[in-house]
């Protein structure tokens, strides 16, 4: 295994890091604790050591450039940044989950100033990331890959080459694909058996030993049951991968039906505000919501809400806009029936229940006579 030449020699300066998130921040310490001379960016400053001024002093000072930005224009904006003062003896290494037209781009960018380019998607959030335990799936030429593989086995468990540039993110939207549709239908599943009654710490003690159990649940799934969304991977990245998806499926005449769901759901949570939440946050709209009562609860100010609880529900930016502004008044439930039936004046729960009941027994019978 090629590593590269002591720091202190000239022609090996530092690595540069930019883009100081949840993943670059936690890389640049790996690096350091290596024995690296790392410098970082970030487009608002940060108190961390060696914050430089600009990407194009992290140039100067480094021969090789981590880029850990969140998109595409992001991507493009910074490799572009860099290419005024790119030269042969530089090593770029994309680490943005990207469309792989996109990475082709970028690669494109660098290697016009005779720099070399590494596409280095990576699998593992939060937790990965800060025990230095990523998968990182690489494209590129050999000979750079081996010049850049100690500093991607800084914070790595496994380098997988995938291929050429772009095959690599084509890899990583596929696997985030299947993350995504996993935890919307673990999050459905748990909806199903907590509607049935069924204690759900045992579809927990189930899943466990279940074919359909993987690392994704294992992490994700104590989290959701503790309504935990503090973020690892956030909505808003998820989304967007699941858009870039989506994307590609049009140009390529694919039907990718439950990507699309998936990122229907995604979306739903952006629209509540939760674009910074963890992606599991979609257990939210599925999960009643269990907290301590006291023996002397208050009646609920909207008995009808109550007493359909388990029916189906949905929501709508406009509802949340409103819902919020009526908040301290009246603190009704996040999320509203589809069917709610409030009466006026001293209207109880029973006779709410009647109106309905006798709304469906119209419909019904309207539909078995054909009108």
């Amino acid at each position: 295994m090629e590593r590269l030449a002591s720091m202190s020699d000239p022609a090996h300066k530092g690595i540069g890091v930019i883009g100081l998130g949840i993943i670059g921040r936690a890389i640049a310490g790996h690096l350091r604790r290596k024995g690296f001379s790392v410098f970082v960016w970030n487009r608002s400053p940060q108190p961390v050591p060696n914050f430089v001024g600009s990407p194009g002093e992290l140039v100067e000072l480094c021969n090789y450039i981590q880029i850990f930005v969140s998109d595409d224009e992001a991507l493009l904006q910074t490799v572009e940044q860099l290419s005024e003062s790119l030269t042969r003896r530089h090593v770029v290494l994309a680490h943005s989950t990207v469309a792989p037209d996109s990475m082709r781009a970028a690669a494109e960018i660098v290697e016009r100033r005779r720099a070399r380019f590494v596409e280095a998607s990576f699998t593992g959030s939060k937790p990965a990331a800060e025990k230095g335990e990523l998968v990182y799936y690489v494209g590129g030429a050999d000979a750079v890959l081996r010049e850049a593989r100690p500093i991607l086995e800084a914070s790595s468990k496994e380098i997988i080459h995938i291929g050429e540039i772009g095959q690599a993110s084509a890899i990583k939207i596929a696997t985030n694909m299947i993350t995504a549709a996993s935890v919307q239908a673990t999050a459905e599943a748990l909806a199903l058996v907590q509607a049935l009654g069924v204690p759900l710490e045992k579809f927990v003690e189930a899943i466990r030993v279940n074919a359909s159990h993987s690392g994704t649940l294992a992490m994700k799934l104590p989290k959701m049951l503790d309504r935990d969304f503090e973020a690892q991977f956030s909505v808003k990245h998820m989304l967007k991968d699941m858009q870039i998806a989506n994307q590609i499926a049009l140009s390529h005449y694919l039907d990718l039906g439950v990507t699309s769901a998936a990122r229907d759901q995604l979306f739903e949570q952006m629209q509540w505000g939760h674009g910074d939440n963890d992606y599991s946050v979609v257990a939210r709209k599925y999960l009643q919501e269990v907290g301590p009562k006291s023996h002397e609860e208050p009646p609920p100010e909207h008995p009808d809400q109550e007493s359909i609880a388990n029916e189906p529900i949905i929501a709508s930016p406009e509802s949340h806009t409103e819902q919020s502004k009526s908040e301290d008044a009246a603190a009704p439930s996040s999320q509203q029936p589809l069917l709610a039936f409030t009466g006026t004046g001293g209207a109880t729960a029973n006779e709410t229940t009647r109106l309905r009941r006798g709304f469906f027994k119209q419909l019904l019978s309207r539909l078995s006579s054909g009108q």
